[in-house]
């Protein structure tokens, strides 16, 4: 289960993709996410994906 509250989102989504998937494709997936619903979710709080530092900024 992951995070409701998009700042618990933002910090378990970046940690997961620096400890164990090499992409956002593959987190959502491994994790079974809806890519679209986690960039929606995320972008409400200003952040976005950055696919050359593979987190959130």
């Amino acid at each position: 289960m992951i995070p409701k509250d998009p700042m618990m989102l933002l910090s378990y989504v970046n940690t997961q993709l620096r400890d164990h998937f090499s992409s956002l494709e593959e987190l959502c997936a491994s994790l079974d996410l809806d890519k679209e619903e986690l960039l929606a979710k995320l972008s409400a709080v200003q952040y976005t994906y950055d696919q050359g530092q593979n987190r959130f900024i």
